[in-house]
């Protein structure tokens, strides 16, 4: 998938893996309570921080790189029916 945003600074953009229902059988077991932790790709990553120093500091994380994506951290935005 194309990436239509750029992020700025040390911005990432990742689309968050869309686990489906547990099955046994033809029994789905739900995953009441359970916290998981959310995984997704990297699509696009900023150029880096800047230092007050004035330097350029990369990012470290590289597209297509699976990451855990922080449950309060992050800001969830909708582009064309994709969250």
């Amino acid at each position: 998938m194309e990436c239509l945003i750029s992020p700025l600074g040390d911005k990432i953009i990742i689309l968050p893996n869309d686990e489906g229902e547990q099955m046994y059988g033809n029994i789905v077991v739900p995953d009441m309570g359970k916290e998981k932790p959310e995984i997704g790709k990297v699509l696009a990553v900023g150029p880096g921080r800047i230092t007050p120093d004035g330097n350029l500091v990369p990012n470290q994380i590289q597209v297509g790189q699976t990451v855990l994506v922080p449950k309060f951290g992050a800001q969830t935005m909708t582009v064309e029916n994709e969250t």
